[in-house]
C-alpha cells in the first residue's frame, strides 16, 4: 500500500467546507480523472475514474462521517483504497481540509506513477481546485449532515 497526505486552507467557514465535501457527485468539478460519482445510498458511492488512459469503476463505502469533522471511506472490491478527510477550524472564516489516503497501485504504469509522486501531486491539485471551487461559489451546492458511526472492531 502507498499513501498520501495533503492539506489546503480554504477561506470559508468549516460548515461550508464540510457541507460541500459531502456533495460527492460534484467531485468531477475539481478532481482530476474523476468522471462521475453517483451517490447510491447514504453510505455507498459508485465512482468512474480515468487515470493515465485507464478507466476504472468501483464502489466506496462511507465508514465514518461526523458533521464538520471528518468523512472516512474504503473501497469495496476492485481498486483498493481507503482514506479520510478532516476539517479543522482555523478561525471563523478559514478551514483546513486535510486528506489522508492509502491505495494499492496496479500495473507498471500506476506503480511507476506512484514512485514518481504523481498521486501526491494529483491530491495537492485536487485540493487546490476544491479551494477555488468553494471560494468562488462562497457557499455549498448542498449538504448532508447525517452521521455515520465508526464500525466497532
Amino acid at each position: 500500500m502507498s499513501g498520501v497526505t495533503e492539506h489546503v486552507d480554504v477561506s470559508v467557514p468549516i460548515r461550508t467546507a464540510y457541507d460541500q465535501w459531502t456533495q460527492f457527485e460534484e467531485f468531477p468539478h475539481f478532481m482530476e480523472g474523476v468522471q462521475e460519482v453517483r451517490q447510491l445510498s447514504d453510505t455507498m458511492t459508485h465512482w468512474t475514474v480515468e487515470i493515465a488512459g485507464v478507466k476504472r469503476e468501483f464502489d466506496a463505502q462511507i465508514t465514518e462521517q461526523l458533521p464538520d469533522e471528518r468523512v472516512a471511506w474504503k473501497s469495496t472490491g476492485g481498486t483498493q483504497q481507503a482514506g479520510v478527510v478532516t476539517f479543522h477550524r482555523l478561525d471563523e472564516g478559514t478551514t483546513r481540509v486535510t486528506l489522508q489516503m492509502d491505495f494499492e497501485p496496479h500495473g507498471v504504469v500506476e506503480k511507476a506513477g506512484d514512485k514518481l509522486g504523481v498521486v501526491d501531486r494529483r491530491a495537492k491539485g485536487d485540493l487546490a481546485r476544491f479551494k477555488q471551487f468553494i471560494e468562488r461559489r462562497g457557499q455549498e451546492t448542498g449538504a448532508w449532515r447525517g452521521k455515520v458511526d465508526r464500525p466497532t472492531p
